[in-house]
């Protein structure tokens, strides 16, 4: 058995953030993951500003080595095209020297990987991988995680829970249960031979008048392939008795865009579904000796599917409240709640503008207004590309003079 002060369950981009944060104070951890890397995991794949500059604040040479690596694309923004057919081309922000592109485009089981290998190198991380907790018990003030056969795996003082959107943790001791019209259903699949994929590594998505309020995406990758997928909430998937791959395939043999990049393109391997816990709504995230990450806290946005950026960010933000509690070791609910404010504080804004954005969708022509003026409108199309950077969106939209601006530009 391992004693360790603090334990993080899942080592995907929130966990691992965590641990270097920590690292870099001088805090120990201890990762448990039930996988064995290098392992897959069904995504869009995107790795949007947010994820590059949370890396430059954990080593400043990680952008650069994304960039030098052939399993990543470089991708510098997001199209957006509307039910009539208008595309909004919005390009990233940058914050960072321009030699550094402001995102990129990565398979999971290559990017998850290589943030997996520079946790494992960090010091002050031990990490146990292979084994799945099945079993969480508190008594006082610690906690003992045990596996299947009831083996003691680890005692601990403060859980991280960073284990994804299926969390055993997060809905057994934080309340976390999905709900249908705060989660959305999505469908992924590998392409060879897309036409028009984007030399720029724009980031495609499609609002369908037909598959609304669901969209389709087409992201590139390195190598010319494309990862290809839908999404729609879950709510309007079971009212509507939707079969998502059916629709997928549909959308791709007979829409009059899509059929013909889709023409001589071929899938490599298989759809696979994923579910995903939108931040539509605020969670308790925290509570007395634990704090949820990532999607385990349903922190993806509800508009873009952005949830790499916002699992890395809720990582730092877990990290800045450890270590101001460490000296006392004081992990009790009142003390961590502030982790809970300070990361609303950072994603709320952006995450309540894309509910908003969400629910556009539903009425088409409204959509296509917002695009066409957005194109008009550098000032509304700047405030899109932040929701895909590491930047506070709180002064601009408290700003009265930034709706005028809007209105009027």
């Amino acid at each position: 058995m391992i004693s360790s002060v603090i334990t993080i369950i899942g080592a995907g981009p929130a966990g691992c953030t965590a641990a270097m944060a920590l690292s870099k104070a001088g805090i120990p951890c201890t990762i448990i993951d039930q996988a064995i890397f290098p392992r897959d995991k069904v995504c869009g794949d995107a790795l949007s500003g947010k994820v590059v500059l949370t890396l430059k604040r954990l080593h400043d040479d990680f952008p650069n080595q994304l960039g030098n690596d052939n399993n990543n694309l470089a991708s510098h923004g997001v199209t957006f095209i509307a039910p009539n057919g208008k595309e909004l081309n919005v390009p990233f922000r940058r914050e960072m020297d321009l030699t550094t592109p402001p995102g990129f485009l990565s398979k999971r089981i290559h990017f998850d990987n290589w943030l997996f290998e520079q946790t494992k190198s960090s010091p002050h991380v031990n990490i146990i991988t292979g084994v799945r907790i099945e079993k969480f018990e508190k008594k006082d003030t610690t906690w003992t995680l045990s596996d299947k056969e009831r083996k003691t795996i680890i005692e601990s003082q403060l859980i991280i829970a960073a284990d994804g959107a299926q969390s055993r943790f997060a809905k057994q001791y934080g309340g976390i249960i999905p709900e249908a019209d705060h989660f959305c259903a999505g469908l992924r699949a590998y392409y060879k031979g897309v036409k028009g994929l984007d030399k720029m590594g724009f980031i495609e998505l499609h609002f369908v008048k037909e598959f609304l309020p669901g969209y389709f995406w087409i992201f590139p990758l390195p190598n010319g392939d494309a990862n290809v997928g839908v999404g729609m909430r879950s709510d309007v998937v079971g009212r509507k008795k939707i079969n998502l791959k059916d629709e997928m395939l549909h959308l791709i043999a007979t829409h009059p865009i899509l059929k013909g990049r889709f023409a001589d393109a071929t899938i490599d391997g298989t759809l696979h579904g994923y579910g995903l816990p939108l931040g539509s709504k605020k969670r308790k995230i925290s509570g007395d000796g634990f704090l949820l990450l990532g999607d385990a806290a349903s922190l993806i946005d509800p508009f873009t599917g952005e949830g790499i950026g916002n699992a890395m960010i809720s990582g730092l933000k877990a990290a800045e409240i450890i270590i101001s509690k460490w000296k006392d070791k004081n992990f009790d609910a009142e003390n961590l709640k502030a982790y809970d404010i300070e990361v609303y504080k950072r994603l709320w804004p952006e995450l309540n503008l894309s509910k908003k954005m969400q629910e556009l969708v539903k009425y088409p022509w409204l959509f296509n207004l917002i695009v066409n003026k957005a194109n008009r409108s550098k000032t509304l199309k700047e405030t899109i590309s932040c929701m895909f950077e590491d930047i506070d969106l709180r002064s601009r939209l408290k700003d009265p003079f930034f709706y005028l601006k809007v209105l009027f530009e």
